[in-house]
């Protein structure tokens, strides 16, 4: 699949409600990359795929031993004596820390309805901040729980761990310049926002304001162009990620399984580990064929879920190699 077909392939399966988006293909053959409605230097938000590539770093941070899956937060963070400092890094990199997926207050009721009615950032907030939050929240039985403050507060204990650099930087130093990855940005307030920055849309149309913020970097705050997106995808689909080892499954997840933050599962014989994301104005998709070395990554300035069209392309690809084993394996 060349360019052309590929942005063919996108605007016929993403359609008009999809104006701005753009697309990877990755096999062991090579990479091919396009855009509909945005130039290939555009920067999207990913959303929670953020979570994936705070899991490749929780996997390095176990590598050089600078934490262990039974570290926990309050020896990182200062959280004082509360129940979230007794959470260990490594149920929160599989979300199984008993964290609500916010915290349950009145100012992110707030938040929510001003994301809702306004198109507002509800996710503004600076590290301070987040810790204060976190000192007031309740632990609920362990089991898998989507949470977006578990993985807030797992990156920034990592960052913490790593000799207390700020999160953004740690994302450069062990994961995109690894990879040769140029963008990979995680703006803590509108003003650091790049001039190749897109607008995101709600489902409806709606402009939203960017997702930016020193405490969602973590969890949702990562902006990447095309390009760099499928850089992260390729290299998880040939093994050479940094921290790939957080592919693997450790624990189940509903009816699926979990690795640090990436999930695994059977989609049409095969098995995909994917991650997904969504912002006010944005959606993403990454999902890797680990046996037959392909990856799909997608990426939409619309907050409308793409997760059917990552899995169906990503088949078609697998499929038109006679579902070969081209990759790095398990």
């Amino acid at each position: 699949m060349d360019a052309a077909q590929l942005e063919m392939r996108l605007r016929k399966v993403l359609g008009a409600r999809h104006p701005v988006a753009a697309g990877a293909v990755i096999t062991p053959d090579g990479t091919t990359t396009a855009s509909v409605g945005a130039a290939a230097e555009s920067e999207f938000e990913i959303g929670s795929v953020s979570k994936g590539v705070t899991g490749l770093l929780y996997a390095v941070a176990l590598e050089r031993g600078e934490v262990s899956e039974s570290t926990r937060l309050g020896e990182l963070l200062p959280l004082e004596e509360c129940p979230a400092a007794g959470v260990t890094l490594g149920s929160l990199a599989r979300h199984h820390s008993g964290l609500p997926s916010v915290p349950l207050t009145g100012e992110n009721v707030r938040r929510t309805v001003g994301m809702i009615w306004k198109g507002a950032n509800p996710y503004g907030d600076s590290l301070k901040e987040l810790l204060d939050s976190a000192r007031g929240v309740r632990l609920r039985k362990p089991r898998f729980r989507y949470s977006n403050l578990g993985f807030q507060l797992l990156g920034h204990a990592l960052a913490s761990a790593a000799g207390d650099v700020a999160y953004p930087e740690l994302v450069r130093a062990r994961v995109a310049e690894p990879l040769g990855i140029a963008t990979f940005t995680a703006p803590s307030s509108v003003a650091e926002l790049g001039e190749n920055a897109l607008p995101g849309r709600g489902s409806g149309g709606k402009p939203h304001d960017a997702w930016t913020g020193e405490a969602l970097a973590p969890a949702g705050g990562i902006r990447a162009t095309i390009g760099d997106f499928a850089r992260l995808a390729s290299a998880l689909a040939d093994g050479s990620a940094p921290g790939i080892g957080a592919l693997d499954p450790v624990a189940k997840a509903g009816a699926m399984e979990i690795g640090a933050a990436w999930i695994t599962l059977e989609h049409q014989g095969r098995r995909v580990t994917w991650h997904n994301g969504m912002t006010g104005g944005f959606a993403s998709w990454m999902g890797v064929d680990r046996e037959a070395g392909c990856a799909v990554a997608l990426l939409t300035a619309t907050a409308r879920v793409v997760d059917r069209h990552g899995f169906d392309l990503l088949a078609e690809v697998v499929e038109g190699r006679g579902g070969s084993h081209g990759g790095a394996g398990r």
